[in-house]
């Protein structure tokens, strides 16, 4: 594990579907990657990030079972050693191949955990996964809001997909610690928190903050509680599902860092009917994460946060900030935070629809903007790493660790010396130890 603090950014490979199976939201195609992925990564150097959220596309990639189209996949993965950006690598974000259909199948998890281990074997020198990316939200979006893919609204539909993508994860995880032993699991998990209007939503918003853990429960295998058990159970997780989890999963803590996202969006107030807005920043990053952190006592990275840039042309500026004076008051009581990501390099296209829509609105949230042109909050980042990067090792937080590149494969003997195991030991400890 390198001691330097992870600053990223990302280029995300969102790709679901929308209407039907018909439409495909393809943010890389949307923000003109596949045209200037050169360029991309040249930007990440030019701002001293170094470390990139970035994944193949998963829709054109893999062809069948058993079948890889590694061609754009050698061409940016090998430009990204040479440049020496450590990448972050997302496999499955959002979306599945045609072939594959939609997050009901439970042919998936396995599916993937094949396509996972190829990726491991065809770039051998990658150390950091999120092997399935926002695990909740995908299951949210698909099986129960009915905004992506299978597009179903029922509670059967978001379990189904829940235990599908985590099932996928855990299997994926297994399958890339048989090809690199050493790499680093981070998972990057929406963070959320439920505010009650009223007396009458209380119930509404327990349900719903109970829920925000699942995935993260089932992937790292707690136990859940009785409420979630029964509501699992009662919407088509198995037993033995369940003890796949609680078996498998715990297997791997060694190996995972939580990755959590937070936006001015991931605070909602809950009405009386059970229904639900976001309202913006309440409780912010440093309580909610310290909620987090408290359960499950793993390692924390900041994966995804942003901010639209507006008519004084500060506000991002000012969020990314907010964002980093919240790291530092995490770490400073003793919550092992050892990394921070904006999200991402590039504005996004059709954000403020959560891709339900296929509108070609470009939301000014990158770093730079859609003509590769830096904005304020890309300088103020740049700014950040370059002042603060001395000053934010993780070794100091962890002192026994060696110092290890990340994008580089590794001997045995280092492989065994870099273990997380000395992190997550750390993590479990009292608080300011």
């Amino acid at each position: 594990m390198t001691s330097q603090f992870l600053f990223a950014t990302g280029i995300e490979n969102s790709n679901p579907t929308i209407g039907h199976g018909r439409v495909r939201q393809d943010e890389l195609a949307k923000c003109g990657h596949y045209q200037h992925w050169r360029r991309d990564f040249e930007l990440v150097e030019e701002l001293g990030i170094p470390v990139l959220r970035y994944g193949p596309p998963i829709h054109t990639t893999w062809r069948g079972v058993g079948k890889y189209d590694w061609s754009f996949a050698d061409e940016t993965f090998r430009d990204l050693q040479r440049r020496n950006i450590t990448p972050l690598v997302d496999l499955c974000h959002f979306g599945l191949p045609d072939w594959l259909g939609n997050f009901q199948n439970p042919d998936f998890p396995p599916l993937f955990a094949n396509y996972a281990k190829a990726f491991a074997r065809r770039f051998p020198w990658v150390q950091l996964y999120t092997p399935v990316n926002e695990m909740y939200v995908c299951a949210r979006f698909s099986g129960l809001l009915g905004w992506w893919n299978e597009q179903l609204t029922s509670e059967r539909g978001f379990v189904t997909a829940l235990k599908h993508l985590v099932r996928a994860n855990v299997l994926a995880m297994h399958a890339i610690r048989s090809v690199r032993p050493d790499a680093l699991f981070i998972q990057s998990e929406s963070t959320e928190h439920f505010h009650p209007e009223m007396p009458d939503a209380l119930a509404y918003a327990e349900d719903l903050n109970a829920k925000r853990f699942l995935s993260l429960d089932l992937n790292y295998g707690r136990a859940v509680d009785s409420t979630m058990y029964e509501y699992l159970l009662s919407h088509g997780l198995t037993k033995r599902e369940y003890h796949f989890f609680r078996e498998n999963a715990p297997q791997l803590r060694q190996s995972c860092i939580m990755g959590n996202d937070y936006y001015n969006s991931s605070e909602y107030r809950v009405k009386a009917d059970g229904s639900s807005q976001s309202f913006g920043e309440a409780y912010g990053y440093y309580l909610i994460t310290k909620q987090y952190y408290e359960r499950y006592h793993l390692p924390v990275m900041h994966t995804e946060t942003n901010f639209a840039q507006g008519p004084k042309g500060d506000e991002a500026v000012n969020w990314l900030w907010k964002q980093w004076s919240n790291i530092l008051r995490l770490r400073n009581d003793g919550v092992p935070l050892v990394g921070f990501t904006w999200y991402s390099l590039t504005d996004q296209v059709d954000w403020d629809s959560a891709l339900r829509e296929n509108n070609g609105t470009v939301n000014a949230l990158g770093l730079c903007d859609l003509d590769r042109n830096l904005r304020p909050v890309g300088e103020a980042y740049r700014q950040l790493i370059r002042e603060w990067g001395p000053a934010m090792p993780t070794q100091a937080l962890y002192p026994r660790l060696a110092e290890v590149p990340l994008s580089a494969p590794l001997p045995e003997k280092k492989v065994k010396k870099a273990s997380l195991k000395q992190i997550v030991d750390l993590a479990q400890a009292p608080a300011g130890r």
